[in-house]
């Protein structure tokens, strides 16, 4: 059979493709796999060390072995030396997950944020704004740290199910902005009590206020209305204030899950980076 170029070009895609999925699923072996790239002319002797497809294999090699600075390496090349092959796409995307993986969150959200601008359109998309958000649910720290990340976290999580209410990643991206929003009136309230240890009665008000305000549903709303409460009667408060000091930080987001209509695993364990 004779192929024209541009069936060519298709056949030759296919054919790495496939190679790519029997690669990442762990069917076939090192010889088939230099076979059916050899077809196409990937393969030994075909200049596969210059080949942006070949860099793709190995990047996925490694990526899924776990070892994501070669990966990134890979990846990083096809970018730099090829942006406009039939792979850089792959490359851009696979080099934003290589850097989440080794916990470099900023550099990851960089990638995800340049993925998403430059393919806005994209079937990705859904997965890159998820994965924005997870880079700064990450770098949420105890409660008494800056907000910043956590208020991040709940911005991108809400910018994805605004956009895409039907992705698959709605309800876990839910869950996690519940579990933020947790970490956020925590916060709030132990700023409250730094005030109430002060002796900056009013200032410590207006910070319960907000919290029962903005975050109804926390779960540390209860100690606060009945410090707020304390405080408003004029009374004064206990000398045991120490009481009220919440001893949580970020909450488990699968116990958040329920709220839509889904029960969380039955093992308590929570993936680092799922």
């Amino acid at each position: 059979m004779i192929f024209s170029k541009q069936n060519w070009r298709l056949f030759r895609t296919c054919i790495l493709a496939l190679a790519l999925m029997t690669t990442a699923t762990g069917l076939g072996g090192c010889t088939t796999l230099d076979t059916m790239l050899g077809w196409v002319g990937f393969g030994e002797g075909s200049g596969a060390t210059e080949s942006p497809e070949a860099l793709a294999m190995e990047g996925m090699n490694d990526f899924n072995r776990g070892d994501y600075s070669s990966a990134l390496k890979r990846f990083v090349e096809i970018k730099d030396r090829f942006p406009f092959s039939e792979v850089a796409l792959l490359a851009e995307l696979k080099a934003a997950d290589s850097n989440y993986y080794m916990d470099k969150f900023t550099e990851a959200k960089t990638l995800y944020e340049e993925f998403e601008a430059n393919h806005p359109t994209n079937e990705a998309v859904p997965y890159v704004l998820f994965q924005i958000g997870m880079c700064y649910y990450n770098q949420i720290g105890t409660h008494d740290r800056d907000p910043g990340s956590a208020q991040n976290a709940v911005q991108a999580f809400g910018r994805l199910n605004r956009s895409y209410p039907q992705s698959p990643y709605f309800v876990e991206a839910s869950a996690r902005t519940q579990a933020a929003r947790d970490f956020l009136a925590q916060h709030e309230f132990y700023v409250a009590t730094f005030y109430v240890r002060t002796d900056e009665d009013k200032q410590a008000q207006g910070r319960l206020e907000y919290l029962l305000a903005t975050y109804p549903e926390a779960s540390v709303a209860p100690q606060a209305t009945q410090l707020l409460a304390q405080l408003k009667s004029g009374a004064g408060i206990e000398k045991s204030w120490r009481r009220y000091v919440p001893t949580i930080s970020l909450p488990d987001w699968q116990s958040f899950t329920s709220a839509f209509g889904i029960l969380p695993p039955s093992n308590n364990g929570e993936p680092a980076k799922p």
